[in-house]
């Protein structure tokens, strides 16, 4: 089974750096991994954070979209929890227009934010979570001119009107998620990065529950993992001193910009918080190209997976392109001119 890699960007803004050093970074990877042979390259949502650029990723699909060629373009993805399916299959019809046969729709249920910040983002709808699995199933009819679920909107019809409706992708990090996709028949994005446990059986249960659609007749499912590939270990683990941090902080409710390696070194770590580091070992891949690629194939062959989204976040961006160079050449992608 050959392995497809593909790249989530959840557009970081660095320490030093401005928001709009963050988008076009991103845009100047997604050019980078089209040119490297990846498969697809989604756009994150994330909301009040001074660390992550990307609070539109419908916004961001049509930027990168018209800046590369052939790689398909999705969201990893909208938190359709927060908005109208109409809408959502409206901006993704519209960029199927634009450019059609390279959009991916994937969707999310968490709030990519604090409480109150989501509750302002759903400001005036009085539909509640437990309403998600129907938003999800108006949100495929929506963009395949089928009969919604919710009957009062069965003569709603989404425009543009379209000849082939953009891929849909449920994401997720628990069974929940994997039983709905499985359940609805949508593809199924497990999110290893965020939750390392569990995962395998996780997605076996989508598979063995999985009930086909017209859209999607066999079940199919990819993970994303944090990687980070250098020359030498030394580098690698060097670049990965950021992102222990960033989570560190995170998991604190301090959602600021992603620090420098030299601010790594002059934190103070508590115990706890290192245990934490430790525990989260299972999650990402740090290393060489020798050992970045043994463990994205390791990691892929026990999911029973034939696509791995790569997320790798440097403060360097010049190392973070380095990276998915390296990962790109130790799995011999073809490039593309």
């Amino acid at each position: 089974m050959t392995l497809k890699l593909s790249v989530l960007d959840q557009s970081p803004v660095r320490s030093g750096a401005t928001p709009a050093d963050a988008v076009n970074e991103t845009v100047q990877l997604a050019q980078a991994a089209d040119r490297l042979g990846f498969e697809r390259y989604w756009l994150a949502e994330h909301h009040a954070s001074d660390g992550l650029a990307g609070a539109s990723p419908e916004i961001l699909i049509g930027r990168v979209a018209g800046a590369t060629k052939h790689i398909r373009v999705g969201s990893g993805g909208v938190m359709l929890s927060h908005y109208s399916p109409l809408k959502v299959a409206e901006n993704f019809k519209l960029l199927e227009t634009m450019y059609p046969g390279r959009i991916d729709c994937g969707i999310g249920r968490a709030p990519g934010s604090d409480g109150l910040t989501a509750a302002a983002l759903a400001y005036g709808s009085q539909i509640g979570i437990e309403y998600f699995p129907a938003k999800v199933a108006d949100l495929r009819a929506f963009l395949t001119d089928t009969k919604p679920v919710t009957e009062a909107f069965a003569r709603i019809k989404a425009t543009p009107k379209i000849d082939h409706a953009p891929d849909l992708w449920l994401l997720g990090s628990s069974d929940s998620s994997a039983a709905l996709a499985a359940r609805l028949g949508t593809a199924f994005s497990f999110a290893h990065f965020i939750n390392g446990e569990g995962g395998v059986e996780i997605v076996n249960y989508y598979r063995h529950a999985y009930e086909p659609s017209e859209f999607a007749p066999e079940p199919r499912a990819n993970i994303c993992l944090f990687a980070i590939c250098a020359e030498t270990m030394e580098k690698a683990h060097y670049y990965a001193k950021s992102r222990n941090l960033w989570r560190v902080q995170l998991e604190r409710g301090r959602l600021g910009q992603y620090p420098s390696p030299e601010e790594a070194d002059a934190y103070d770590y508590t115990p706890a918080e290192r245990q934490r580091m430790a525990e989260r070992s299972t999650s990402h891949v740090i290393g060489t190209p020798d050992v970045v690629k043994a463990g994205i194939q390791e990691t892929a062959d026990r999911y029973g997976v034939d696509e791995v989204m790569v997320l790798t976040i440097c403060h360097d961006f010049s190392a973070r392109v380095r990276s998915y160079e390296l990962i790109a050449e130790a799995f011999g992608l073809k490039p593309r001119s």
